[in-house]
């Protein structure tokens, strides 16, 4: 436990392993790398966005950055669609559509086109977000994740009408709260939950929209109340979770704690308020086994995230949507390490 409480810089010996010259591979059997699964651009648009926030990128997070960016790329037809699951032959196994993956695709060109290390990657991401940015996805989550995308882009240039577009539109299709009782814009709580809460906020502050960021905050205290037992997080599971839906359940993903991290860091960032950072703190807290099964979720070493929460302890298969999870969280706990 204290190995993994001082290891709050990310380490990524193990995203390095699951990347080969074409891309990130999805899973892995405990740390090994399982190529027979192939690639997805949801996980190599996640970590575009990892390595874009990396302060001072290692030459191998240069080279690492540059392949996932051209992956992305490679995705996107013409038209704005996107492609996301490619086998490990380099064949693209799937149709063109508007479904997450693009969402997430928009999302790490849009964190690209402000945050790559270098002017050519920065000039080819928004070109990239761009020709994405003119579709429009009928999925809410889809289009929260775009918008995470179009507000990075906008708040470095309040001029990019595309990226405003697409904010405005998906503010509209996260929708209102279901009731005062239940303030959520769904039903229930299923997954990528911080990340509407993080899209609303990021459209409040760069449209603006001061009623429509004042809720996004009540949006995050609510759903940061919802994911908090007995002093730690209890993030919602696989299976979603309800209004009267109370207690500890599994299967618990890394992903739901580090889009909650990502939501706090951005409060914060937005706000100066320090009451966000206890959620980000409460992220990195639950990878170091502050949870509900007192488990360690990820190996210090290496970098690798274990890939679920279980009620007798952890998955330990360590794919790239885990791994990235935790590599975001860590980010997040070592820039705000020293805010109060």
């Amino acid at each position: 436990m204290s190995e993994a409480r001082r290891a709050i810089g990310p380490v990524f010996d193990h995203l390095a392993a699951l990347t080969d010259d074409r891309g990130l591979f999805e899973h892995a059997l405990h740390a090994v790398p399982r190529p027979e699964h192939g690639y997805c651009v949801d996980d190599a648009a996640r970590a575009l966005v990892v390595v874009c926030r990396e302060p001072q990128p290692s030459p191998q997070l240069l080279r690492l950055g540059r392949q996932y960016l051209n992956f992305v790329l490679s995705a996107i037809d013409v038209d704005g669609a996107c492609h996301n699951r490619m086998s490990v032959n380099g064949d693209w196994t799937d149709v063109a559509s508007l479904g997450d993956w693009w969402g997430r695709a928009v999302w790490g060109l849009g964190v690209a086109a402000v945050h790559a290390p270098t002017d050519g990657m920065r000039a080819r991401a928004l070109r990239g977000f761009r020709t994405a940015a003119r579709r429009r996805s009928p999925h809410t989550h889809a289009m929260a994740f775009a918008a995470l995308g179009a507000g990075e882009i906008l708040l470095d240039d309040h001029h990019e009408q595309t990226a405003r577009a697409l904010l405005h539109d998906s503010v509209q299709a996260i929708g209102l709260g279901q009731s005062d009782t239940w303030p959520w814009p769904e039903p229930r709580l299923r997954y990528g939950n911080g990340s509407l809460v993080e899209a609303l906020l990021l459209a409040g502050h760069a449209l603006p929209d001061p009623a429509l960021f004042a809720r996004a905050q009540r949006l995050l205290a609510f759903l940061l109340q919802m994911e908090t037992r007995d002093g730690h997080l209890s993030v919602t599971p696989t299976s979603g979770r309800g209004p009267n839906e109370t207690g500890p359940a599994f299967d618990q993903q890394p992903i739901e704690v580090a889009a909650l991290a990502d939501a706090c860091a951005r409060a914060y960032t937005l706000t100066s308020d320090p009451t966000w950072l206890i959620g980000v703190r409460s992220a990195w807290r639950w990878f170091t086994g502050d949870n509900d099964s007192g488990t360690v979720m990820f190996d210090p070493s290496t970098g690798g995230g274990y890939d679920g929460l279980e009620c007798d302890g952890h998955n330990l298969n360590q794919g790239a949507e885990s791994t990235l999870a935790l590599l975001s969280t860590a980010q997040h706990a070592r820039s705000l390490a020293g805010q109060r």
